[in-house]
C-alpha cells in the first residue's frame, strides 16, 4: 500500500508539482509593465506545455475541420464565437504552428503565472470601454500581425455568450486585419460550454470548424462592417442560432 501511494505522489510530482513551480519561477521573470515588442520561444513553449498539462486530465478532443484552408503564413486574424471560457486556449493549442496572440479582456492578465507568460507572448489587453485605448491595442496587433510575428485572434462578441446564441459583433476588431493586411479566418467553436458542467469524470467532444477565410484582398476591398457582418453570417450558418 505505502509504495503504491509512493509511486502515485512521485507521478504526481513530476507530472504537475515540478511543472507548475518551473512556470511559477520562470513567470516572475516577466515584467508587468514592460511592453514587449517579440514573441519569446521559451514562454511559449511554456505557454503551450503549460496549458497541455493542464488540459490532460480534462479528455478534451477537439473535432477540427478545415485546418487545410488556413494560410501557411502568420499574417492571419482569427476570429471566433464566443461560449466558452476554453474557446481560445483550445484555439491556440490546436493551431501551434500560428503562433497566436489574443486581444483579451483586462483581468485574464492577471491570473498567476499563465497571466504573465501570455503578456510575454504579446496577447494584449483591450479596453472596450475606451475606445482610444482600444485603438491603441489594436493598432499594436495589427503590427505585430504585419511582421509576421505572431498571428492574432479576437471575439468579435466582446463577451461569452451565455446562451450559446449567437451576439451581434464589433466592427473594431476587424482593424487589425486591415491594418496588417491579413487573412480573416473565421473559427465556429461549439460545445465547449458543455466542458465545465462536467469538468472531471466525462471525456468531452467539441467542434472547431474553418467558417470561412476572407483574404487580404476582399479585406482591403470591404470596410469592416461588411467584414463583420460576412465573419458572423458565416458562423450563424453552422451553429444556426
Amino acid at each position: 500500500m505505502w509504495i503504491a501511494l509512493i509511486v502515485i505522489l512521485a507521478i504526481l510530482c513530476v507530472l504537475f508539482i515540478i511543472p507548475t513551480g518551473f512556470l511559477f519561477i520562470a513567470s516572475l521573470f516577466i515584467s508587468r509593465k514592460k511592453e514587449y515588442d517579440t514573441d519569446s520561444p521559451f514562454y511559449r513553449k511554456l505557454l503551450y506545455r503549460g496549458t497541455d498539462a493542464m488540459l490532460w486530465p480534462l479528455r478534451i478532443h477537439v473535432n477540427f475541420t478545415g485546418k487545410e484552408k488556413i494560410p501557411k503564413t502568420k499574417r492571419v486574424f482569427f476570429v471566433y464565437n464566443h461560449v466558452s471560457n476554453f474557446d481560445p486556449i483550445l484555439l491556440y493549442t490546436e493551431l501551434k504552428d500560428w503562433n497566436i496572440s489574443f486581444l483579451s479582456k483586462e483581468e485574464n492578465f492577471h491570473v498567476p503565472v499563465f497571466g504573465r507568460i501570455a503578456r510575454r507572448c504579446l496577447f494584449l489587453a483591450i479596453d472596450r470601454e475606451d475606445p482610444k485605448e482600444a485603438l491603441k491595442a489594436i493598432n499594436k496587433a495589427a503590427d505585430f500581425v504585419k511582421r509576421e510575428e505572431v498571428s492574432f485572434g479576437a471575439s468579435p462578441e466582446g463577451t461569452r455568450s451565455k446562451t450559446g446564441v449567437l451576439l451581434p459583433f464589433h466592427d473594431g476588431v476587424f482593424k487589425v486585419a486591415k491594418k496588417a493586411n491579413a487573412y480573416v479566418v473565421v473559427v465556429c467553436i461549439r460545445d465547449t460550454e458543455k466542458i465545465q458542467e462536467h469538468l472531471l469524470f466525462h471525456r468531452h467532444e467539441v467542434r472547431y470548424d474553418i467558417a470561412d477565410v476572407i483574404t487580404p484582398e476582399e479585406v482591403a476591398k470591404e470596410n469592416v462592417h461588411t467584414i463583420a457582418k460576412r465573419a458572423w453570417d458565416a458562423i450563424y450558418k453552422i451553429t444556426g442560432k
